[in-house]
């Protein structure tokens, strides 16, 4: 009977034993799964703040002092907020021809860059196509238009800021002759074109304004020879759109500044404030500059994506109402304040809706018949 009762306790105890077991281990086992689901959570969480971002110049280079310098220097100080450097965070790969642009994307995909920017019309084929043959990939073109739900189209209004340095050349101007120097003849250079004519001819509908295109936006030696060719007819303000092209727009105005102090010679810069490639000894030749705020623009790309709210698909525009374009005043003794007064009250004018900037050739004849 003792020994019934001994083997019976001996098994209620090893029943217990094995219940209180299995309890521990399945709060051990829910305790290991909470675990590891935060510790995926959290690295989810890190990953998604941590973003690269590239861009691909167009054939002037990144270092042209103009456009894809903006761009770039756009890049590297999102990449200097986000404690990145060149090469660990943010980079670019320059082109020296249309042949590298594709070969350059791809590269940079490869390499896991979240955002890449096209900079330039040049590139919209291929970012198109890109946005297309890589769908987790986010691309950005800068100056023309493509359509990809994971691709942003940038362009700016430069038809107002090159009406507005028009209007500073036409103030200005002893010889009332003016010059036009373009990179490729396109839709886009049309536009600095066509706002250049109309902001002069607001002025004065009796100003000569001598247009040439070099078809090209690598090539100073070019834009130096076009540049000789006005200047020596009389030209005494140059405005260029050429990107490269223009560094010898710039040489050679400092060439005849320097051969004779005492001639009123200019330039006017193009994307970028332009300032500094007009010095000459105690003389700058830079009148003002057209700026194109690529730099804010890309920056405020880059922070989109960076939050979450990238509009793929969609078209943004900067313009003067959207602090995208300017005109500069750097040279104080140049710009003088009648001139700056002058070039505001038609930027209220553009503002307030009272003049509406012509875009294309056919826009701007029009325009002239109605002054």
């Amino acid at each position: 009977m003792r020994n019934r009762k001994f083997i019976l306790l001996f098994a209620l105890l090893l029943t217990l034993g094995l219940v209180l077991a299995a309890c521990g281990g399945a709060d051990e086992e829910e305790t290991t799964d909470t675990n590891n689901n935060a510790d995926d959570s959290g690295a989810e969480d890190e990953g998604s703040a941590d973003y690269s971002i590239a861009m691909v110049t167009d054939q002037g280079g990144v270092d042209d002092k103009s456009f894809n310098q903006s761009a770039w220097e756009g890049i590297q100080a999102w990449g200097e907020e986000n404690g990145l450097s060149k090469g660990n965070g943010f980079d670019y790969a320059q082109s020296s021809s249309q042949a590298d642009f594709m070969p350059n994307i791809t590269r940079l995909v490869r390499d896991d860059y979240n955002l890449i920017f096209g900079t330039g019309f040049l590139l919209k084929e291929d970012i198109q196509k890109a946005a297309e043959q890589f769908p987790d990939t986010y691309f950005s073109i800068v100056d023309d238009i493509v359509e990809a739900p994971n691709a942003l189209s940038v362009t700016f209004k430069e038809h107002e800021g090159s009406f507005l340095a028009g209007v500073a050349a036409a103030n200005k101007t002893k010889t009332n002759k003016l010059g036009f120097i373009g990179g490729i003849d396109s839709p886009l250079i049309t536009k600095f074109e066509v706002g250049f004519i109309a902001g002069a001819k607001s002025v004065n509908p009796a100003i000569e304004i001598d247009v040439q295109y070099a078809e090209t936006f690598d090539d100073a030696s070019k834009g130096k020879i076009i540049a000789s060719n006005m200047y020596g007819n009389d030209i005494d303000i140059i405005y260029h759109a050429s990107g490269g092209t223009g560094n010898g727009v710039f040489n050679q105005a400092k060439d005849i500044k320097q051969n004779d102090s005492d001639r009123e010679i200019w330039v006017i810069g193009v994307d970028a404030d332009q300032h500094e490639e007009g010095k000459i000894g105690d003389h700058n030749v830079t009148l003002t500059s057209m700026i194109k705020r690529v730099d804010v623009a890309v920056k405020d790309v880059a922070h989109m994506l960076q939050d979450g709210e990238f509009p793929g698909g969609e078209h943004l525009q900067f313009g003067i109402e959207e602090d995208g374009i300017a005109i500069a005043e750097t040279n104080t003794e140049a710009m003088t304040e009648d001139i700056v007064n002058a070039v505001n009250e038609w930027k209220e004018k553009i503002l307030n809706g009272d003049v509406e900037v012509p875009q294309t050739r056919d826009d701007l004849e029009n325009y002239l018949d109605s002054l």
